[in-house]
C-alpha cells in the first residue's frame, strides 16, 4: 500500500464518475482508505449559454451552479453496494448542503439517520473559493455566516470529520491574507471538531504568499488550533510545494516540525484510471524523499487512520442514541 487518500471525489461537476466498486478495483493493493464524496454542486447545463455544448467542469461555461443534496444518497448507495470488507477501505462524506443554509445541519443529521453506519465526516464542502464561489446560485457563503457555526457546532457533537476548503486569500494576494483573521477566530470557536483545512488555502488561482509558510507554522504552533489539521491534496498545490529547491525544503521543514497535523489526498475527480488518479501522488516525489521515513508514513497513512478511526465510533454511537430516542419516543 502506498498511502490512505484522505480527499476523493468519485462524482465530478455533473455527478458522474466510476462507481466505487471500480475505484476499488482500479487502486486495489496501492491505496489502503479513502475519504470518498461527491462534489455538492451541480454545473447547470444553460442551453442559453452553451448551447449543445454539455459543460462537465465550472470553468467550461458562465452558467451557475447549485446545490445538489441527491449527491449524499448516490455516495451511500456506493457504499451500500459493497461487500463489507470492502466497506473497510471507504469512509463516506456528507456533501450536499448549502454552508449558508441554517437548516444544512438538520440535512446532516438527517442523513446519517436514513443511512445509518454510512458515514464518517462531512465534505469537502467550500466557503470562499476562487471563481467558484461567485458561480453559485443564492447567497454566498461566509466564515461570518452563522450557518456555518451551527453546521460546525453539530459536527462537533457527532463527532463527524470535517473536510473544509476556504481559500486564504483572494485570488490577488494581499498581505495578511484577505481570509487569514476570520479563519483563524473561526477555527478556536469550534475547538470540540476535527477540521481537515484542504489544500492549506491554497488554489489553482490563489497561490501561496511569501509568508504562506511562516503563517502555517504560527496557526500550528498555536494550541487554539490542535484540533485542526491540514491536507496538501491537488495537483496544482503539488506544484506550489515542490516549485524549487528552497520552496521544497520550507515545506518538508514545516511538515516535519508538525508531523501529525497533515495528510495526503489526491483531490481526484472521477478519474477514469490509475494513472489519471496517481499523478497527484507523484507530483510530490520530490517531497516524499525529503521527508524523514516516519514522518512520511504519517502524512501518507497513519493521521488519516488515527483521526477517522477517533471518530467513527463517536458518530455510530450518536446514531444509536438518536434511533434510541426515536423508539422510546
Amino acid at each position: 500500500m502506498r498511502f490512505n487518500d484522505s480527499h476523493f471525489h468519485l462524482l465530478n461537476y455533473i455527478q458522474r464518475g466510476p462507481t466505487a466498486r471500480e475505484y476499488l478495483d482500479m487502486t486495489a493493493g496501492r491505496v489502503g482508505r479513502v475519504a470518498m464524496f461527491g462534489i455538492p454542486l451541480q454545473q447547470k447545463w444553460d442551453y442559453f449559454l452553451s448551447g449543445d455544448h454539455a459543460p462537465d467542469y465550472y470553468l467550461g461555461t458562465n452558467a451557475d451552479l447549485y446545490y445538489y443534496s441527491f449527491v449524499d444518497a448516490v455516495i451511500a448507495r456506493e457504499y451500500l453496494s459493497l461487500p463489507e470488507k470492502d466497506r473497510r477501505r471507504v469512509d463516506p462524506m456528507i456533501t450536499g448542503f448549502n454552508p449558508a443554509d441554517m437548516y444544512a445541519s438538520d440535512h446532516i443529521e438527517r442523513v446519517l439517520l436514513t443511512f445509518p453506519g454510512v458515514f464518517a465526516g462531512i465534505g469537502e464542502f467550500s466557503i470562499h473559493k476562487e471563481f467558484v464561489s461567485s458561480k453559485v446560485s443564492g447567497h454566498a457563503a461566509s466564515l461570518r455566516n452563522p450557518a456555518l457555526d451551527r453546521i460546525l457546532t453539530t459536527a462537533g457533537e457527532i463527532g463527524l470529520v470535517v473536510i473544509f476548503h476556504n481559500d486564504i486569500d483572494h485570488v490577488r494576494a494581499s498581505d495578511p491574507p484577505h481570509h487569514a483573521d476570520e479563519l483563524l477566530d473561526l477555527f478556536a470557536r469550534h475547538a470540540e471538531t476535527t477540521i481537515i483545512w484542504a489544500h492549506t488555502g491554497l488554489g489553482r488561482f490563489v497561490a501561496p504568499g511569501e509568508g504562506h509558510v511562516a503563517w502555517l507554522d504560527r496557526m500550528l504552533s498555536d494550541p487554539r488550533h490542535d484540533h485542526v489539521a491540514l491536507d496538501i491534496s491537488w495537483d496544482e498545490v503539488a506544484k506550489y510545494v515542490v516549485g524549487d529547491d528552497a520552496t521544497l525544503e520550507a515545506w518538508a521543514t514545516l511538515i516535519e516540525r508538525h508531523p501529525t497535523r497533515f495528510l495526503f489526498g489526491t483531490d481526484a475527480v472521477a478519474p477514469a484510471d490509475w494513472e489519471g488518479y496517481v499523478a497527484n501522488y507523484t507530483v510530490y516525489d520530490p517531497l516524499w524523499e525529503r521527508l524523514d521515513p516516519d514522518v512520511r508514513a504519517q502524512v501518507e497513512r497513519l493521521n488519516y487512520e488515527r483521526i477517522f478511526d477517533a471518530a467513527i465510533p463517536r458518530v455510530r454511537a450518536w446514531e444509536q442514541r438518536q434511533r434510541a430516542i426515536g423508539d422510546d419516543g
